[in-house]
């Protein structure tokens, strides 16, 4: 017992080199780290040379990664810069993060001098503080810097982030396009509202002689032709005048609550008139169902889409309308099964004058104005108009409006059907395209 005892002593003795070089070894490797320092060979050696160059290869990594983010954020930055387009950045309160040069030509926003200001403090226009806030970022903020009038900027803002709270707002220069907008708008205004005067002259004299008895009968055919045309000139002036007013403003005056199925029953009754019976007219109504918008804008909207299949549809087709409340807000369909659209033309079919069989257009007495029309009285109502063909199978047309636009009646009773034993249906699915 006692030379155990004896032992101990000696042991710890021996023992306190090794444990001291180890705890400098701790120590040293400790301060290296808290420093920051980097670790280079040479190394210890075991077992402490095993940790400092697993360390060292962490470091390596570590500098590796940090020079690969510094060159992407130096060339992000650099693209960033490079972008004719004000690029800002907002935080989750709207004010400036960062900003672009050409956000300093264009938004009079200078970067880094502006930074942590709201951008409507920097940006001054009456509606881009409401345009933010509201939150709904479909439609671009056309706006004019007061530091300089002559341009036109186009504003969009996309949010990122964390829970998209973030926002990215591009500002466009579309001052070239908008006054180009301006002058075709302008001329086309003009130019229709000078036709009008002199076709209503000579369809005036063309009606005078047709029915005058001293016409010879050899003349009668070409003045009902010359009728005819003068006519379909005029429709066409009339459709380019309704489209200058709809461009006029991108939002629809005099918004009062619009009884459809009222509007949908004088529709019909001259699609009925116009079909003379050769088609298969049916229609669906929620009658308690009504629509916050512009009621003339309306009714020529809806009125485009159910002639038209009465006129691009042959003898025998069925037609169905369907008013009623979607999974999204209330939504204006017109379903027929005629010969159907190829999938080619359906993106260019609110085009103005595009016609998919001009011979058969022209006989019909279409303009190629009527979807342009429908187009612009939807995009007025923040509406949107979707288009579903396929060949042989027939198209439906969907008018679908946000459901803030809906208006119930009074009345207690619910969507009624005004074809008796036709039961509920929705569109069918077929190839779809939205405008």
């Amino acid at each position: 017992m006692l030379v155990r005892l004896g032992l101990a002593p000696a042991l710890l003795i021996a023992l306190l080199p090794y444990l001291g070089r180890q705890l400098w070894l701790l120590l040293r490797l400790t301060r290296l780290i808290r420093r920051q320092h980097r670790l280079v060979p040479p190394f210890p050696h075991g077992l402490w040379g095993l940790v400092y160059r697993s360390i060292a290869r962490y470091q390596q990594r570590g500098r590796k990664e940090r020079k690969r983010q510094v060159r992407f954020t130096r060339r992000f930055r650099e693209a960033a810069n490079s972008v004719p387009d004000a690029l800002v950045i907002l935080d989750k309160s709207k004010r400036v993060e960062w900003a672009n040069p050409a956000a300093a030509l264009l938004m009079n926003l200078h970067w880094p001098q502006d930074d942590g200001r709201h951008l409507s403090e920097v940006f001054e226009h009456p509606g881009l503080a409401e345009y933010l806030d509201r939150g709904d970022y479909a439609r671009p903020l056309e706006a004019t810097p007061r530091h300089n009038k002559t341009l036109m900027l186009s504003l969009r803002v996309a949010p990122f982030g964390e829970r998209k709270k973030q926002r990215l707002v591009v500002g466009r220069d579309i001052t070239k396009v908008y006054h180009l907008n301006m002058i075709r708008r302008d001329f086309v205004a003009n130019a229709s509202h000078e036709l009008r005067t002199p076709l209503t002259v000579i369809a005036g004299f063309l009606e005078s002689l047709a029915d005058s008895a001293l016409t010879p009968p050899g003349h009668r055919r070409p003045l009902v032709l010359m009728q005819s045309q003068t006519q379909r000139m005029r429709h066409i002036v009339e459709d380019l005048l309704t489209l200058s007013r709809l461009e006029m403003d991108d939002r629809a005056a005099q918004i009062a609550p619009v009884p459809v199925p009222v509007e949908i029953d004088g529709i019909l009754a001259d699609a009925r008139a116009l079909s003379g019976g050769r088609h298969r007219i049916e229609m669906q109504l929620d009658q308690n169902l009504l629509l916050l918008g512009n009621e003339a804008e309306l009714r020529s909207a809806f009125s485009n889409l159910v002639l038209n299949a009465i006129k691009h549809t042959p003898t025998g087709s069925r037609v169905r309308v369907i008013w009623g409340k979607g999974d999204d807000g209330p939504e204006f369909t017109v379903r027929d099964d005629g010969p159907g659209i190829a999938a080619e033309h359906i993106p260019r079919l609110t085009e103005r004058f595009y016609r998919i069989d001009t011979a058969r257009s022209r006989a019909s007495g279409g303009t190629g104005l009527g979807l342009a029309i429908v187009k612009h009285v939807l995009n007025r109502h923040d509406a949107r108009l979707l288009i579903a063909s396929e060949v042989g199978l027939g198209s439906v047309f969907t008018c679908q409006f946000p459901a803030a636009s809906a208006v119930r009646r009074d009345a207690a009773a619910g969507p009624q059907s005004l074809t008796a034993g036709v039961p509920p249906v929705r569109p069918p699915a077929l190839p779809a395209s939205g405008s």
